[in-house]
Protein backbone atom coordinates (compact mmCIF):
# COMPACT_ATOMS: atom_id res chain seq x y z
CA UNK A 1 0.00 0.00 0.00
CA UNK A 2 1.61 3.60 -0.64
CA UNK A 3 1.22 6.30 1.75
CA UNK A 4 1.08 10.01 0.98
CA UNK A 5 1.52 12.17 3.69
CA UNK A 6 -1.13 12.31 6.50
CA UNK A 7 -3.06 15.79 6.74
CA UNK A 8 -2.80 17.31 10.22
CA UNK A 9 -6.12 15.70 11.66
CA UNK A 10 -5.13 12.00 10.48
CA UNK A 11 -2.08 12.59 12.56
CA UNK A 12 -3.47 13.59 15.50
CA UNK A 13 -5.63 10.16 14.93
CA UNK A 14 -3.00 8.40 14.78
CA UNK A 15 -0.83 9.27 17.93
CA UNK A 16 -4.25 10.77 20.29
CA UNK A 17 -3.66 7.51 23.04
CA UNK A 18 0.44 7.90 22.56
CA UNK A 19 1.79 8.43 26.35
CA UNK A 20 2.66 12.29 27.29
CA UNK A 21 0.10 13.79 24.18
CA UNK A 22 -2.45 16.05 25.80
CA UNK A 23 -5.54 13.51 24.71
CA UNK A 24 -3.71 10.25 25.83
CA UNK A 25 -5.50 10.02 28.97
CA UNK A 26 -9.09 10.04 27.42
CA UNK A 27 -11.05 6.93 27.01
CA UNK A 28 -11.96 6.72 23.72
CA UNK A 29 -12.04 8.89 19.98
CA UNK A 30 -14.82 10.17 18.21
CA UNK A 31 -14.12 10.90 14.54
CA UNK A 32 -16.86 12.54 12.49
CA UNK A 33 -17.48 14.43 9.17
CA UNK A 34 -18.09 14.11 5.67
CA UNK A 35 -18.31 11.36 3.40
CA UNK A 36 -14.40 10.39 1.77
CA UNK A 37 -12.39 12.40 4.44
CA UNK A 38 -9.44 10.29 5.55
CA UNK A 39 -11.10 9.05 8.83
CA UNK A 40 -11.48 5.15 8.42
CA UNK A 41 -7.90 4.28 7.39
CA UNK A 42 -6.18 6.28 9.82
CA UNK A 43 -8.27 5.33 12.57
CA UNK A 44 -8.15 1.92 11.75
CA UNK A 45 -4.26 2.06 11.63
CA UNK A 46 -3.89 3.90 14.80
CA UNK A 47 -6.66 1.97 16.52
CA UNK A 48 -4.28 -1.74 15.75
CA UNK A 49 -0.96 0.08 16.88
CA UNK A 50 -2.60 1.33 20.28
CA UNK A 51 -3.65 -2.21 20.83
CA UNK A 52 -0.44 -4.15 20.10
CA UNK A 53 1.36 -0.93 21.93
CA UNK A 54 -0.72 -1.46 25.16
CA UNK A 55 -1.83 -5.37 25.41
CA UNK A 56 -0.65 -8.31 24.77
CA UNK A 57 -2.67 -11.53 24.50
CA UNK A 58 -5.56 -9.22 24.22
CA UNK A 59 -9.01 -9.17 22.81
CA UNK A 60 -10.51 -6.54 20.41
CA UNK A 61 -13.30 -5.69 17.98
CA UNK A 62 -13.76 -4.22 14.83
CA UNK A 63 -17.82 -3.47 13.89
CA UNK A 64 -19.02 -2.20 11.29
CA UNK A 65 -22.70 -2.48 9.53
CA UNK A 66 -22.54 -5.37 8.55
CA UNK A 67 -19.72 -8.46 8.66
CA UNK A 68 -19.36 -7.81 5.25
CA UNK A 69 -19.19 -4.19 5.31
CA UNK A 70 -16.49 -4.47 8.24
CA UNK A 71 -14.22 -6.76 5.51
CA UNK A 72 -14.43 -4.51 3.30
CA UNK A 73 -13.94 -1.07 4.86
CA UNK A 74 -11.84 -2.06 7.25
CA UNK A 75 -10.26 -5.70 7.41
CA UNK A 76 -9.14 -5.37 3.51
CA UNK A 77 -7.43 -2.20 3.92
CA UNK A 78 -6.15 -2.80 7.12
CA UNK A 79 -4.29 -6.15 6.56
CA UNK A 80 -3.04 -4.68 3.47
CA UNK A 81 -1.61 -1.15 5.42
CA UNK A 82 -0.41 -3.26 8.24
CA UNK A 83 1.43 -6.01 6.14
CA UNK A 84 3.46 -3.15 5.09
CA UNK A 85 4.38 -1.50 8.20
CA UNK A 86 5.76 -5.51 9.26
CA UNK A 87 2.82 -7.19 11.13
CA UNK A 88 1.95 -10.42 10.73
CA UNK A 89 -1.46 -11.11 9.65
CA UNK A 90 -3.27 -14.31 10.32
CA UNK A 91 -7.07 -13.98 8.63
CA UNK A 92 -9.25 -16.68 10.29
CA UNK A 93 -11.40 -15.86 7.68
CA UNK A 94 -14.56 -18.51 8.73
CA UNK A 95 -14.16 -17.43 12.11
CA UNK A 96 -14.47 -13.84 11.95
CA UNK A 97 -10.96 -13.31 13.29
CA UNK A 98 -8.00 -11.17 12.44
CA UNK A 99 -4.85 -12.26 15.00
CA UNK A 100 -2.26 -10.09 14.95
CA UNK A 101 1.33 -10.04 15.94
CA UNK A 102 4.49 -7.96 15.87
CA UNK A 103 7.48 -7.98 17.66
CA UNK A 104 6.48 -10.98 20.86
CA UNK A 105 3.07 -9.08 21.15
CA UNK A 106 -0.32 -11.31 19.85
CA UNK A 107 -3.60 -9.85 19.79
CA UNK A 108 -7.06 -11.46 19.00
CA UNK A 109 -9.38 -9.09 16.63
CA UNK A 110 -13.04 -10.02 16.12
CA UNK A 111 -15.07 -8.74 13.15
CA UNK A 112 -18.67 -8.51 14.26
CA UNK A 113 -21.86 -6.78 12.60
CA UNK A 114 -24.33 -4.42 14.16
CA UNK A 115 -27.07 -4.38 11.49
CA UNK A 116 -30.20 -4.98 13.86
CA UNK A 117 -30.90 -4.95 17.65
CA UNK A 118 -30.48 -8.61 17.43
CA UNK A 119 -26.81 -8.17 17.01
CA UNK A 120 -26.58 -7.00 20.37
CA UNK A 121 -26.86 -10.56 21.29
CA UNK A 122 -23.97 -11.39 19.36
CA UNK A 123 -21.50 -10.06 21.33
CA UNK A 124 -22.78 -10.53 24.36
CA UNK A 125 -20.06 -12.64 27.12
CA UNK A 126 -17.04 -11.61 25.51
CA UNK A 127 -14.34 -9.64 27.49
CA UNK A 128 -12.83 -7.35 25.18
CA UNK A 129 -9.89 -4.38 25.44
CA UNK A 130 -11.29 -2.17 22.78
CA UNK A 131 -13.53 -1.76 20.25
CA UNK A 132 -13.67 0.23 16.75
CA UNK A 133 -17.20 1.24 15.36
CA UNK A 134 -16.72 1.86 11.96
CA UNK A 135 -19.92 3.93 11.08
CA UNK A 136 -21.28 4.12 14.05
CA UNK A 137 -24.68 6.21 13.25
CA UNK A 138 -25.53 3.31 11.27
CA UNK A 139 -25.60 0.95 14.11
CA UNK A 140 -28.61 0.34 16.77
CA UNK A 141 -28.11 1.85 20.09
CA UNK A 142 -28.31 -1.58 21.84
CA UNK A 143 -25.40 -3.10 19.57
CA UNK A 144 -23.18 -0.46 20.38
CA UNK A 145 -23.83 -0.12 23.96
CA UNK A 146 -23.68 -4.02 24.48
CA UNK A 147 -20.03 -3.57 22.92
CA UNK A 148 -19.32 -0.67 25.11
CA UNK A 149 -20.24 -2.68 28.35
CA UNK A 150 -17.70 -5.56 27.16
CA UNK A 151 -14.53 -2.93 26.84
CA UNK A 152 -13.80 -3.58 30.85
CA UNK A 153 -10.38 -4.77 31.49
CA UNK A 154 -8.48 -1.41 32.63
CA UNK A 155 -7.01 0.69 30.03
CA UNK A 156 -9.64 -0.37 27.38
CA UNK A 157 -10.95 2.77 24.86
CA UNK A 158 -13.63 3.68 22.65
CA UNK A 159 -13.16 4.48 19.04
CA UNK A 160 -15.97 5.73 17.22
CA UNK A 161 -15.88 6.94 13.39
CA UNK A 162 -19.52 7.84 11.70
CA UNK A 163 -20.73 10.22 8.77
CA UNK A 164 -23.46 13.01 10.09
CA UNK A 165 -27.20 11.90 10.40
CA UNK A 166 -30.03 14.07 11.94
CA UNK A 167 -29.18 16.28 15.25
CA UNK A 168 -31.76 14.14 17.00
CA UNK A 169 -30.11 10.72 16.13
CA UNK A 170 -28.84 9.44 19.68
CA UNK A 171 -25.77 8.92 18.78
CA UNK A 172 -25.38 12.61 18.10
CA UNK A 173 -27.22 13.50 21.77
CA UNK A 174 -25.34 10.99 23.27
CA UNK A 175 -22.09 10.60 22.17
CA UNK A 176 -21.16 13.33 19.92
CA UNK A 177 -22.65 16.35 22.29
CA UNK A 178 -21.18 14.31 25.18
CA UNK A 179 -17.85 13.52 23.94
CA UNK A 180 -16.22 16.14 26.24
CA UNK A 181 -18.27 14.71 29.24
CA UNK A 182 -17.30 10.88 28.59
CA UNK A 183 -13.92 11.81 28.65
CA UNK A 184 -13.63 11.03 24.32
CA UNK A 185 -11.22 13.08 22.13
CA UNK A 186 -12.99 14.63 19.49
CA UNK A 187 -11.95 15.37 15.94
CA UNK A 188 -14.16 16.64 13.09
CA UNK A 189 -13.15 16.00 9.59
CA UNK A 190 -14.00 17.56 6.28
CA UNK A 191 -13.21 16.15 2.70
CA UNK A 192 -9.92 18.59 2.43
CA UNK A 193 -8.84 16.79 5.66
CA UNK A 194 -8.31 13.99 2.93
CA UNK A 195 -4.95 14.72 0.68
CA UNK A 196 -5.60 11.53 -1.23
CA UNK A 197 -8.44 13.57 -3.12
CA UNK A 198 -7.92 16.05 -5.95
CA UNK A 199 -9.44 19.25 -6.80
CA UNK A 200 -11.23 17.30 -9.44
CA UNK A 201 -12.46 14.47 -7.25
CA UNK A 202 -13.19 16.71 -4.08
CA UNK A 203 -15.66 18.72 -7.28
CA UNK A 204 -17.04 15.21 -8.25
CA UNK A 205 -18.34 15.08 -4.75
CA UNK A 206 -19.93 18.34 -3.92
CA UNK A 207 -21.71 17.24 -7.29
CA UNK A 208 -23.30 14.45 -5.83
CA UNK A 209 -25.67 15.51 -3.24
CA UNK A 210 -27.86 18.05 -2.56
CA UNK A 211 -29.74 19.55 0.35
CA UNK A 212 -29.38 17.50 3.48
CA UNK A 213 -27.24 14.96 2.36
CA UNK A 214 -24.98 17.92 0.96
CA UNK A 215 -24.50 18.84 4.18
CA UNK A 216 -24.04 16.18 5.57
CA UNK A 217 -21.59 14.14 3.37
CA UNK A 218 -19.85 17.32 1.73
CA UNK A 219 -19.98 19.65 4.75
CA UNK A 220 -19.78 16.95 7.44
CA UNK A 221 -22.62 18.73 9.58
CA UNK A 222 -25.38 16.75 11.77
CA UNK A 223 -28.17 19.03 10.20
CA UNK A 224 -32.39 18.24 10.02
CA UNK A 225 -33.50 16.94 6.49
CA UNK A 226 -36.28 19.76 5.46
CA UNK A 227 -37.89 20.73 2.45
CA UNK A 228 -38.24 17.81 -0.84
CA UNK A 229 -36.26 15.12 -1.12
CA UNK A 230 -35.59 15.03 -4.48
CA UNK A 231 -35.01 19.13 -5.31
CA UNK A 232 -32.76 19.08 -7.51
CA UNK A 233 -35.35 16.97 -10.03
CA UNK A 234 -36.92 19.94 -10.70
CA UNK A 235 -34.40 20.73 -13.29
CA UNK A 236 -35.04 20.42 -16.75
CA UNK A 237 -32.40 18.62 -17.39
CA UNK A 238 -33.16 15.71 -14.94
CA UNK A 239 -35.78 14.55 -17.72
CA UNK A 240 -35.30 13.09 -20.74
CA UNK A 241 -36.83 11.44 -23.64
CA UNK A 242 -36.96 7.38 -24.25
CA UNK A 243 -33.90 6.20 -26.08
CA UNK A 244 -34.70 4.88 -29.41
CA UNK A 245 -34.60 0.94 -30.25
CA UNK A 246 -34.75 -2.09 -27.83
CA UNK A 247 -33.04 -1.73 -24.41
CA UNK A 248 -30.35 -4.11 -23.29
CA UNK A 249 -32.16 -5.54 -20.51
CA UNK A 250 -35.57 -4.66 -18.82
CA UNK A 251 -37.02 -4.98 -15.05
CA UNK A 252 -40.30 -4.12 -13.37
CA UNK A 253 -40.35 -1.97 -10.20
CA UNK A 254 -43.82 -2.21 -8.36
CA UNK A 255 -45.26 -0.30 -5.14
CA UNK A 256 -48.67 -2.14 -4.53
CA UNK A 257 -51.71 -0.74 -3.39
CA UNK A 258 -55.27 -1.42 -2.95
CA UNK A 259 -56.75 1.80 -1.06
CA UNK A 260 -53.67 3.33 -1.95
CA UNK A 261 -52.10 4.28 -5.66
CA UNK A 262 -50.33 1.35 -7.12
CA UNK A 263 -47.21 2.09 -9.32
CA UNK A 264 -45.16 0.18 -12.06
CA UNK A 265 -42.00 1.50 -13.19
CA UNK A 266 -40.90 -0.35 -16.47
CA UNK A 267 -36.89 0.24 -16.52
CA UNK A 268 -34.61 -0.19 -19.55
CA UNK A 269 -30.66 -0.97 -19.73
CA UNK A 270 -29.15 1.30 -22.52
CA UNK A 271 -25.57 2.25 -23.13
CA UNK A 272 -24.69 1.53 -19.22
CA UNK A 273 -27.76 3.77 -17.76
CA UNK A 274 -31.44 2.09 -16.30
CA UNK A 275 -34.01 4.67 -18.31
CA UNK A 276 -37.89 4.65 -16.74
CA UNK A 277 -39.15 4.46 -19.81
CA UNK A 278 -42.84 3.91 -19.05
CA UNK A 279 -45.26 3.34 -16.03
CA UNK A 280 -48.29 1.71 -15.02
CA UNK A 281 -50.15 4.01 -11.75
CA UNK A 282 -53.53 3.32 -11.06
CA UNK A 283 -55.17 5.35 -7.73
CA UNK A 284 -58.77 4.14 -7.10
CA UNK A 285 -59.26 7.49 -5.17
CA UNK A 286 -58.63 9.32 -8.58
CA UNK A 287 -60.37 6.58 -10.78
CA UNK A 288 -63.18 5.68 -8.58
CA UNK A 289 -62.80 1.91 -8.55
CA UNK A 290 -60.48 -0.31 -7.18
CA UNK A 291 -58.99 -3.29 -8.61
CA UNK A 292 -58.30 -6.69 -7.65
CA UNK A 293 -54.81 -8.42 -8.10
CA UNK A 294 -55.76 -9.92 -10.81
CA UNK A 295 -56.62 -6.68 -12.61
CA UNK A 296 -53.14 -4.99 -11.53
CA UNK A 297 -51.67 -8.19 -12.64
CA UNK A 298 -52.99 -7.48 -16.27
CA UNK A 299 -51.65 -4.14 -15.82
CA UNK A 300 -48.13 -5.55 -15.09
CA UNK A 301 -48.19 -7.49 -18.40
CA UNK A 302 -49.83 -4.28 -21.05
CA UNK A 303 -46.47 -2.59 -19.04
CA UNK A 304 -44.14 -5.34 -20.29
CA UNK A 305 -45.95 -6.17 -23.88
CA UNK A 306 -43.45 -8.48 -25.76
CA UNK A 307 -39.99 -7.31 -23.83
CA UNK A 308 -38.33 -10.45 -21.70
CA UNK A 309 -38.36 -8.94 -17.98
CA UNK A 310 -35.38 -10.01 -15.92
CA UNK A 311 -36.64 -9.65 -12.74
CA UNK A 312 -40.30 -7.41 -11.54
CA UNK A 313 -39.19 -6.60 -8.05
CA UNK A 314 -42.41 -5.81 -5.83
CA UNK A 315 -42.98 -4.50 -2.74
CA UNK A 316 -41.78 -6.94 0.12
CA UNK A 317 -45.61 -6.44 1.85
CA UNK A 318 -47.61 -7.03 -1.06
CA UNK A 319 -47.52 -10.77 -0.51
CA UNK A 320 -50.99 -11.58 -2.38
CA UNK A 321 -49.59 -9.64 -5.45
CA UNK A 322 -46.20 -11.16 -4.99
CA UNK A 323 -48.17 -14.64 -4.93
CA UNK A 324 -50.26 -13.68 -7.88
CA UNK A 325 -47.41 -13.18 -10.12
CA UNK A 326 -45.90 -16.70 -8.89
CA UNK A 327 -48.97 -18.62 -9.57
CA UNK A 328 -48.89 -17.35 -12.84
CA UNK A 329 -45.47 -18.49 -13.56
CA UNK A 330 -44.52 -16.02 -16.01
CA UNK A 331 -42.13 -13.25 -14.41
CA UNK A 332 -39.39 -13.80 -12.35
CA UNK A 333 -40.45 -12.05 -9.25
CA UNK A 334 -38.29 -10.89 -5.66
CA UNK A 335 -39.62 -8.73 -2.96
CA UNK A 336 -37.67 -5.41 -3.09
CA UNK A 337 -35.64 -4.43 -0.14
CA UNK A 338 -37.19 -1.81 2.11
CA UNK A 339 -34.22 0.45 3.78
CA UNK A 340 -36.21 3.76 3.51
CA UNK A 341 -33.52 6.51 4.16
CA UNK A 342 -30.98 4.16 3.16
CA UNK A 343 -32.77 3.70 -0.50
CA UNK A 344 -33.37 7.51 -0.74
CA UNK A 345 -29.66 8.42 -0.53
CA UNK A 346 -29.09 5.61 -3.28
CA UNK A 347 -31.36 6.91 -5.28
CA UNK A 348 -30.12 10.41 -5.25
CA UNK A 349 -26.89 9.67 -5.89
CA UNK A 350 -27.61 6.74 -8.60
CA UNK A 351 -30.09 10.28 -9.97
CA UNK A 352 -27.01 12.55 -9.88
CA UNK A 353 -24.52 10.53 -11.20
CA UNK A 354 -26.72 9.55 -14.29
CA UNK A 355 -26.95 6.21 -13.67
CA UNK A 356 -30.78 6.25 -13.80
CA UNK A 357 -32.63 8.64 -15.59
CA UNK A 358 -36.53 9.05 -15.72
CA UNK A 359 -37.80 9.46 -18.93
CA UNK A 360 -40.79 12.36 -19.75
CA UNK A 361 -43.51 9.88 -20.23
CA UNK A 362 -43.73 8.86 -16.70
CA UNK A 363 -45.54 11.79 -15.84
CA UNK A 364 -47.11 10.55 -12.17
CA UNK A 365 -43.59 9.97 -11.47
CA UNK A 366 -42.43 12.94 -11.84
CA UNK A 367 -45.57 14.95 -10.56
CA UNK A 368 -44.70 12.75 -7.25
CA UNK A 369 -40.67 14.21 -7.29
CA UNK A 370 -42.18 17.78 -7.20
CA UNK A 371 -44.46 16.43 -4.17
CA UNK A 372 -42.30 14.18 -1.98
CA UNK A 373 -40.95 16.23 1.32
CA UNK A 374 -39.58 15.87 4.67
CA UNK A 375 -41.77 15.93 7.53
CA UNK A 376 -41.11 18.62 9.55
CA UNK A 377 -40.42 16.32 12.89
CA UNK A 378 -36.71 16.90 12.26
CA UNK A 379 -36.65 13.43 12.10
CA UNK A 380 -35.52 11.65 9.06
CA UNK A 381 -38.85 10.58 7.73
CA UNK A 382 -40.50 11.14 4.39
CA UNK A 383 -44.19 12.12 4.54
CA UNK A 384 -46.15 9.32 3.76
CA UNK A 385 -48.23 10.60 0.84
CA UNK A 386 -47.37 10.94 -3.03
CA UNK A 387 -44.77 8.52 -2.69
CA UNK A 388 -45.82 5.19 -4.30
CA UNK A 389 -43.55 5.82 -7.42
CA UNK A 390 -41.18 7.26 -5.10
CA UNK A 391 -41.00 3.59 -3.28
CA UNK A 392 -41.27 1.87 -6.64
CA UNK A 393 -37.93 3.96 -7.82
CA UNK A 394 -36.54 3.43 -4.26
CA UNK A 395 -37.34 -0.33 -4.30
CA UNK A 396 -35.49 -0.71 -8.06
CA UNK A 397 -32.44 1.18 -7.06
CA UNK A 398 -32.04 -0.52 -3.82
CA UNK A 399 -32.56 -4.18 -5.17
CA UNK A 400 -31.57 -4.24 -8.53
CA UNK A 401 -29.10 -1.33 -9.37
CA UNK A 402 -26.91 -1.40 -6.13
CA UNK A 403 -25.93 -3.93 -4.45
CA UNK A 404 -26.99 -3.17 -0.50
CA UNK A 405 -23.76 -3.44 1.44
CA UNK A 406 -21.73 -2.30 -1.09
CA UNK A 407 -22.71 0.50 -3.59
CA UNK A 408 -21.79 -1.31 -6.64
CA UNK A 409 -23.68 -0.52 -10.20
CA UNK A 410 -24.73 -4.11 -11.29
CA UNK A 411 -24.72 -4.11 -14.67
CA UNK A 412 -25.98 -6.58 -17.50
CA UNK A 413 -23.57 -8.88 -19.83
CA UNK A 414 -23.30 -8.57 -23.28
CA UNK A 415 -25.74 -10.96 -24.48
Amino acid sequence: MNFIPFSQKQLKVLRWWCPGGADSGCDGIICDGAVRSGKTLCMSVSFVCWAMASFNNGYFALCGKTIRSAKRNLVTPLVAALSDLGFGITDRISSNILVVTCRGVTNTFYIFGGRDEGSAALIQGITLCGVLFDEAALMPRSFVEQAVARCSVDGSKLWFNCNPEYPGHWFCVEWVKKAKEKNLCYIHFTMEDNPSLSDKMLQRYRKLYSGSFYQRFVLGKWVAAEGLVYPFMSAENMLCDVPEGDADEYVISCDYGTVNPSSFGLWGLYGGVWYRIDEYYYSSRREGVSRTDEEHYDGLCRLAADRHISKVIVDPSAASFIEVIRRHGYFSVIPAKNSVIDGIRKVSTALKQGRIKICKVCTDCIREFGLYRWESSGKDIPLKEDDHSMDDVRYFVSTYLIDDDGGIFAAAMDR
